[in-house]
């Protein structure tokens, strides 16, 4: 019986196969994607469309006129694709992450965090033909075809041997390969959105150039961050293992040639830029250098020195290069319960705090236990605290330290916790969001006098220069355009 539903199961794969092998026209391979036809790969965009729009802050909507633009780039490219009447839908997504995506049925999305960093049309055409070459090859089909076929696999084994385990553990492995795209993958989709891009009148090296400024950006939040061997996990290269050389490699086995002027749009491109968010968006929160403040919700905290924050719409994540890290959350509380007693019965809940004590955080009625911890690096010291902010309302620190640096940190980690507080009504209405300035360089004004201007703790001139896409020794010319941040 074991061995004839295993038989079955490889014979409907086998029917399937047959079926859905097509010849593409981009890439004139054949496909295999047996589960996801054209029908198919819209429905399947359609649906994942509104859940990662909600992963990642939403479309960002302030600039009606930018979004246009990139959809006017989007529609040049797709028009000198082997698809050019298919449906395509292009996103300026509301996150100062910096990175791309594709979802099958022509979903393409990019960041404002990474058209902050691109310097001409041509760069952010590069990132959308890539994008593009990616649906178009169909590995956004492929992946999820891959994804179901490693499901049905499992479930065909554990059915199979009789063990449920097999099947669970399957899965975990088909989600974690279909989480990127394949080196082959990226080079085919690098060929494809260079072709797309000499086709619409860009020039080719665009592409490599905004993946040096990209290089250079991963670069120096590491450097920031104190933690320069690795890059950070939102990244465009995380998701996107591309490197300039592979991406010249790509343009010479294209075999490509310029033919006329080819279009760069420089000052077109930063003008449509002007005065876009840049980074943190004031409805979840702003980061100041070690600050964090919401003028929305209405307080403020500081992390320690050495801490390096990151947003998002879930919570508020400090790390240090030592892997001491902070979890910063809210939640409701409905019910008149002690912040104690919040703590051991509903946050944490079956961790075990031990040496729970009621404090008082800035006339605010708090919390905090400890415990020690498991995780994948290894034994952790824990540390909760947790306070009532207003009302039903809990916000909430969860510290894990390496033993090794607990006693030495304590001292920082105390004082970030009673660092927390209301923001009062002038606070609220000076905390305006920062936003991309276009200027014009003018005579006498150099790098280091225009860095100063920068609303940033620190790297002030290496931040601008990546930003704008300058060479470590690259001087400013009077009357070129360029980016700074500015608070308005």
């Amino acid at each position: 019986m074991k061995r004839r539903i295993t038989s079955l199961a490889f014979a409907a794969l086998i029917l399937a196969s047959a079926s859905g092998c097509t010849v593409n026209p981009a890439t004139g391979k054949q496909d295999f994607t047996p589960l996801m036809g054209v029908d198919r790969e819209a429905a399947v965009g359609a649906e994942e469309h509104p859940k990662l729009l909600a992963a990642f802050g939403g479309s960002y909507d302030e600039r009606a006129s930018l979004n246009a633009y990139v959809d006017e780039i989007g529609r040049r490219l797709l028009a000198v694709t082997e698809t050019p009447a298919a449906k395509f839908t292009f996103t300026i997504v509301n996150s100062d992450v910096v990175n791309a995506f594709a979802l099958p049925g022509g979903y393409v999305y990019i960041t404002r965090g990474l058209m902050a960093l691109a310097n001409n049309e041509a760069e952010l055409a590069g990132v959308l033909a890539h994008e593009i070459g990616h649906i178009t090859a169909r590995h956004t089909a492929q992946r999820y075809n891959r994804s179901v076929f490693a499901q049905l696999g499992a479930a065909v084994i554990g059915a199979a041997v009789g063990n449920r385990a097999i099947s669970q553990v399957a899965n975990l492995g088909a989600a974690a390969y279909v989480q990127g795209y394949s080196r082959d993958q990226e080079f085919e989709a690098d060929q494809l959105g260079i072709r797309y891009l000499v086709r619409a009148g860009y020039a080719s090296g665009a592409m490599a150039d905004f993946l040096s400024t990209l290089g250079a950006d991963s670069a120096l939040a590491a450097k920031i961050a104190g933690d320069e061997d690795r890059p950070a996990e939102t990244s465009l290269f995380a998701s996107h293992p591309r490197t300039v050389d592979r991406v010249a490699r790509a343009a010479e086995t294209a075999r490509l040639t310029r033919s006329g002027t080819m279009r760069l749009a420089g000052d077109e491109f930063l003008l449509a830029l002007d005065q876009t968010l840049f980074g943190d968006d004031p409805e979840q929160g702003l980061r100041r250098g070690r600050e964090f403040l919401h003028p929305q919700l209405g307080f403020r905290f500081k992390v320690p020195p050495g801490f390096a924050l990151h947003n998002s719409s879930k919570a508020v994540i400090a790390r240090h290069a030592n892997g001491a890290v902070v979890i910063f959350s809210g939640d409701k509380l409905g019910r008149n319960l002690s912040m104690g007693r919040y703590l051991s019965d509903v946050w944490l809940d079956g961790v075990g705090l031990g040496d729970i004590d009621s404090i008082t955080i800035n006339g605010m009625t708090a919390a905090t236990g400890s415990a020690r911890a498991r995780t994948r690096q290894g034994p952790r010291d824990l540390r909760a605290v947790a306070l009532r902010f207003s009302g039903d309302t809990i916000y909430r620190f969860l510290i894990l330290t390496p033993p090794e640096v607990t006693e030495q940190m304590s001292e920082g980690l105390r004082r970030m916790t009673y660092s927390f507080r209301p923001l009062t009504s002038r606070e609220i209405e000076n905390a305006r969001p920062q936003r991309i300035r276009v200027h014009r360089v003018e005579p006498g004004e150099t790098v280091a006098s225009l860095a100063a201007e920068m609303p940033f703790e620190t790297h002030r001139e290496e931040r601008l220069r990546v930003l704008n896409g300058l060479t470590p020794d690259e001087v400013l010319r009077p009357g070129r355009l360029i980016k700074l941040i500015a608070s308005f």
